[in-house]
């Protein structure tokens, strides 16, 4: 599925409603990496992507998406159901005892477009990197795709991914960094500096590009780019600077509501902030 870009913005701003509203609604969830990052789900699944809906495990066929920092869950849920994997209704059950849809995504209760439980930091990537071998083993042409934070890249699992995927040539994989400089307790500067992560990556021997990731048409053209560099003996590398909060100019550029639910006026404030475009659930 391709859409214009002006439809993809109208997903853009229904999917940041969904998120505040979910995560007001049960007080709890991480509402600022998730609005940060939206322009990134809604240009995977409604342009980038190979996928059928009715969904498999296995995902023979398909591209596959994997999520590694689970705690942005309210922007993959919003995404998946407005996607057409399951109804928007459900986004109501969000982090609610019983729910599909947990804080942090999980696969006992088989939510359709979730294929690995996530929030345990450090783990996406060799998930998708043995995900994408696998592929490449069985003939599948299909391209792998993982989502990382930059506050996760301080884990050493990452690393080991990294040069596991490059000596690998896993050519078929293209991971994302979410670049936003903010992790749960500060800035990533002040709480374990990332250095150079063009240069590190580059060194591990992956293809690494960037982009502005609130910036719809550059981040399409970025994943296009991506795309056409995959099968060149290389995993690819996206570096997308995003702001957290993007969307609603309270919660922007501060790590302060990477974890924190908006009460019923600032509620309010966001949602006169953004667009209602495919009716609210």
């Amino acid at each position: 599925m391709q859409a214009d870009l002006d439809s993809l913005q109208k997903i853009c701003s229904q999917v940041r409603r969904d998120i505040v509203r979910m995560v007001h609604a049960v007080n709890s969830g991480h509402p600022g990496g998730s609005l940060g990052c939206t322009e990134y789900f809604v240009s995977l699944y409604n342009h980038a992507m190979s996928y059928d809906t009715s969904f498999n495990m296995d995902g023979k066929g398909e591209d596959m998406f994997f999520l590694s920092n689970g705690h942005i869950s309210p922007v993959f849920y919003s995404t998946l159901a407005r996607a057409g994997f399951f109804e928007v209704d459900e986004l109501n059950t969000f982090r609610k005892i019983g729910s599909r849809l947990q804080g942090h995504p999980a696969t006992e209760e088989g939510l359709p477009g979730v294929r690995i439980a996530s929030g345990s930091l450090g783990q996406g990537l060799s998930v998708a990197s043995g995900v994408a071998l696998a592929k490449k083993i069985n003939g599948d042409d299909k391209l792998v795709y993982v989502l990382m934070g930059d506050g996760e890249q301080q884990e050493g699992q990452i690393w080991e991914a990294a040069m596991f995927a490059a000596h690998n040539k896993i050519d078929n994989l293209i991971a994302t960094i979410d670049y936003n400089g903010q992790q749960i307790d500060g800035r990533t500067d002040d709480v374990n500096s990332l250095g150079d992560l063009e240069k590190k990556y580059q060194s591990f021997g992956w293809e690494v590009l960037s982009c502005d990731g609130n910036n719809l048409e550059e981040l399409i053209g970025t994943l296009e780019e991506a795309k056409s560099k995959s099968g060149n003996g290389k995993p690819v590398l996206i570096l997308m600077k995003t702001e957290m909060g993007k969307g609603v100019d309270f919660m922007e550029g501060t790590h302060k509501w990477h974890g924190v639910a908006p009460n019923d006026e600032q509620l309010e404030d966001a949602l006169g902030q953004l667009e209602e475009t495919l009716g609210d659930y």
